[in-house]
């Protein structure tokens, strides 16, 4: 059979969302935004295309190889169908919003599109909700993301939030100080990245003890950090790990229960970042719940904030109660179900008059019927019948 004249087919990476999944998205997005609108976070909605030459800027450089690129048969330049929102969000800030105050706090939800998935994330198209904290710099803004991040996904229901902070900065910054050139360095990233502390000494020979130390240094936050104070560092990545201190005493002292982790040399995924980052993970959830973390933006402002996965943080979250569904037969009057709705029903209007309303009642996923003006349970009618 030829696979490809099936209507149902869609390319490797997307797929339709059906009820009720589809619905539990949303409400879920909504309560994220209301969230985020609560705590002074204005909400901008980017369009989902535009030209090439201003997406990959900032930001948008390090998602080149994951974005989409068509011609515009209008002005016939290039455009790039967004796979990521925050280099949108940090163009609208340089552009149409560089002259409102600063900070400037702003959040987004919408679909991105990536050229390729992974092994953990085989979907190309997903749901993105989150923040920008723009023209704020130092351990109090990086605080804010962490907090914002985590009371967000409480007020949602989320069990077992966990957070993993990182210094994608860190490596650079100690291996340039020894002498390292660019290409060392990428080198050192690579080998920190996959925990390979044997691959450590041929690259920096009698220099590898301080990379492995910093290799070594994970685990709780606090833990990690104590170690990091033993490791013999250069100045600019002491003031790297202080302002690191500083957020994550912040952090514990509105929120001394949070899971918080700390990787050092972590830095797959953070291309972009330029301090603080973190990611969000939770028991329940098939890879990362989001990632976020410090960056500059086009105008060169420094800037910090996260996106949520909404595919990943679904599967996380608790299942709502199923609706509570009630079948109208044909001749109710809309006073009827306007006073069912009020009070919390989903009403399904019949449209003709049927033999077996109970049948029809289950066929169409309905839990009552109403009677004579009150909600009755189909099994309940059934055993009257």
């Amino acid at each position: 059979m030829d696979r490809t004249a099936d209507p149902g087919l869609l390319p490797q990476g997307l797929r339709d969302i059906l009820p009720p999944d589809a619905s539990f998205e949303a409400a879920a997005v909504e309560r994220l935004l209301a969230a985020f609108a609560a705590r002074g976070y204005e909400r901008v909605k980017p369009p989902l295309i535009e030209f090439e030459d201003g997406f990959l800027k900032g930001a948008g450089v390090d998602v080149a190889r994951q974005t989409f690129r068509l011609m515009d048969p209008e002005s016939r330049r290039m455009l790039a169908l967004r796979s990521d929102i925050t280099p949108q969000v940090a163009r609208i800030a340089a552009t149409r919003l560089k002259n409102a105050p600063r900070p400037l706090r702003l959040s987004y939800a919408g679909q991105v599109l990536q050229v390729s998935g992974g092994q953990l994330r085989p979907e190309r198209q997903f749901g993105q909700a989150g923040v920008e904290l723009i023209g704020a710099d130092g351990p109090a803004a990086d605080a804010e993301m962490v907090l914002l991040a985590a009371e967000a996904l409480a007020e949602l229901g989320l069990p077992g939030l966990a957070i993993d902070l990182n210094l994608p900065t860190l490596v650079a910054t100690v291996a340039r100080s020894l002498g390292f050139d660019d290409a060392a360095v990428a080198r050192l990233r690579l080998v920190l990245d996959r925990k390979d502390e044997a691959a450590v000494r041929p690259i920096a020979g009698d220099r590898a003890g301080v990379f492995i130390a910093l290799l070594r240094a994970f685990g709780p936050a606090e833990e990690a950090l104590r170690r990091l104070g033993d490791v013999s560092l250069p100045d600019g990545a002491r003031a790297e790990l202080a302002q690191l201190a500083e957020a994550v005493a912040q952090i514990r002292r509105h929120a001394p229960a949070l899971e918080l982790t700390l990787d050092p040399v972590e830095h797959r995924g953070f291309e972009y970042q330029s301090g603080i980052s973190f990611v969000l993970f939770a028991p329940e959830a098939r890879g990362e719940l989001g990632r976020g973390g410090r960056y500059r933006t086009q105008a060169g402002e420094s800037a910090t904030g996260f996106t949520l996965y909404t595919d990943t943080l679904l599967r996380a979250l608790p299942r709502p109660a199923p609706a509570r569904r009630i079948l109208l037969p044909a001749d109710a009057g809309a006073e009827e179900g306007a006073r069912l709705r009020r009070q919390g029903w989903v009403t399904i209007a019949a449209l003709s008059d049927t033999a077996d309303p109970i049948a029809e009642a289950r066929r169409l996923g309905c839990s009552h019927l109403l009677v004579r003006g009150a909600a009755e349970p189909v099994e309940t009618s059934r055993k009257k019948r």
